[in-house]
């Protein structure tokens, strides 16, 4: 369980720290604000799926 969770958790970040970096991307290079919506909705929505995965993995590691 050990590996596979960091391994699960690692992704989750890393897919929303990679939403983020491309937000900041499309704010910095005058991106529509349209498209800064949808990265900001994209960021929100993977941080939650992030944070249930992390409130999953201490969960079942016994550490409550």
């Amino acid at each position: 369980m050990g590996g596979f969770s960091n391994i699960l958790v690692a992704v989750a970040v890393s897919v929303v720290g990679l939403v983020l970096i491309s937000g900041f991307l499309n704010v910095f290079r005058g991106g529509g604000a349209q498209r800064s919506q949808l990265l900001m909705r994209w960021r929100v929505a993977l941080q939650f799926v992030a944070l249930i995965i992390v409130m999953m993995v201490i969960y079942a590691r016994g550490r409550w």
